[in-house]
């Protein structure tokens, strides 16, 4: 049986054209390098690196490194190797760090990349130790977890290991780094309780770099930024923390095309369940867009609560009954001269991501990094603009 190439079944030169997309995705290239230098400001010093996983939350890997290394930006942080190695093809000098850690058997693929693992576990150190026995120039990071129970570490095990002399040396050390878990909420007392435990590591290993602060740990302060910090959300027009004004510029704006524009009378429902009936003569119009496309079907409305807005013709105008595979119907009843083919704000400058994340019951990360492969995609603003 012949296995089709990942290549074959997703061609990455694919691109829809605007012409014949039912959405379309504008990334703003400038928008993200101006949030990262917001942020280095902010952190002035440490190292400001950038958090590109997930497809560069959903932006695209390439261009999203490509923009911010010509901005200065030469630290980067994946989740997983098969980013790295993306990575590692656009940017071939770029110091590249993989947040998942080291992968059973493939020390050697790492290293003939440049990639440096997170080691979180003794048998990833173990391996790894072993390997840079015949390999010494292999680099990585120690990842310690200071109270979230993720990856890392235990404080524990991390005394142990640090007892030892000279293991920064023995493991090829660039860094030591833990996750903050709250934050997005400042007052939370875990993240003193997390930055305490950070500090006891860091006395442990005073020459190595030291890396704590996420998004959102960048506005905790300069006590949690040490050597380099870590934007991901942030620098892609999130929110970092929760309760408080949005600074960050909005990178993505993702649009839908009207496909029909009908009239309904009231008492009638829309969508499928049924979910929503009418109150009023009602003119809708129905996007080329879906939870095939990533828009959150939580985002519905029905008669029990009102669903997430759009923005058609500089009105806003709301969801209406339930967001379905490849469509989704609003009222343009208040929007004068809403017609087939025009262009609907699903999330951008005027509805940020955020709010419809809440309306779905989730948040901007999920939304950004699910959004799906039929959208038109364009760049502006930077090296990539098209």
């Amino acid at each position: 049986m012949r296995i089709m190439n990942a290549e074959d079944a997703y061609p990455a030169a694919m691109t829809v054209p605007q012409s014949l997309a039912g959405g379309r995705l504008t990334v703003d290239l400038g928008a993200l390098v101006a949030n990262w230098r917001d942020l280095s400001e902010i952190a002035a010093d440490a190292t400001t690196a950038a958090v590109v996983k997930g497809d560069g939350y959903g932006m695209g890997l390439e261009p999203t490194v490509r923009a911010l290394a010509a901005a200065g930006c030469d630290t980067f942080f994946v989740a997983l190797p098969g980013e790295g190695l993306r990575l590692r093809s656009v940017l071939p000098q770029a110091t590249v760090y993989v947040l998942c850690g080291l992968i059973e058997g493939e020390a050697s693929a790492y290293a003939e990349a440049g990639l440096r693992p997170a080691l979180s576990s003794l048998p990833e150190i173990e391996e790894w130790t072993a390997f840079r026995r015949d390999n010494p120039a292999a680099r990585a990071a120690l990842h310690v977890d200071t109270g979230m129970n993720r990856m890392g570490l235990s404080l524990a095990e991390a005394r142990s290991l640090l007892a030892a002399p000279a293991v920064a040396e023995t493991l090829g050390l660039t860094l030591v780094m833990s996750h903050l878990a709250c934050a997005d909420t400042p007052d939370h007392p875990l993240n003193r309780h997390q930055l305490a435990a950070f500090r006891e590591v860091r006395a442990m290993l005073p020459e190595v770099p030291a890396s704590l602060a996420n998004s959102a740990g960048i506005f905790l302060g300069s006590d949690y930024h040490f050597d380099v910090v870590r934007p991901g959300i942030a620098l892609y027009g999130g929110v970092a923390v929760s309760a408080t004004e949005n600074p960050m510029r909005p990178v993505a704006t993702l649009e839908a095309r009207i496909l029909q524009v009908r009239d309904a009378a009231p008492g009638e429902s829309v969508g499928y369940g049924a979910t929503e009936a009418l109150d009023r003569p009602s003119r809708l119009a129905i996007l080329a867009a879906g939870y095939a496309d990533g828009y959150p079907r939580h985002a519905s409305s029905s008669d029990e609560r009102p669903g997430a807005r759009v923005l058609l013709r500089n009105h806003p105008a709301p969801l209406v009954g339930r967001v379905s595979m490849d469509l989704t119907t609003i009222d343009v009843t208040e929007v004068p001269g809403a017609r087939r083919g025009d262009w609907v704000e699903l999330f951008g400058p005027n509805i940020p991501v955020d709010e419809v994340a809440e309306h779905a019951g989730t948040i901007g990360y999920e939304l950004l990094t699910s959004l799906g492969r039929r959208y038109h995609r364009r760049y502006v603003g930077g090296p990539e603009s098209a």
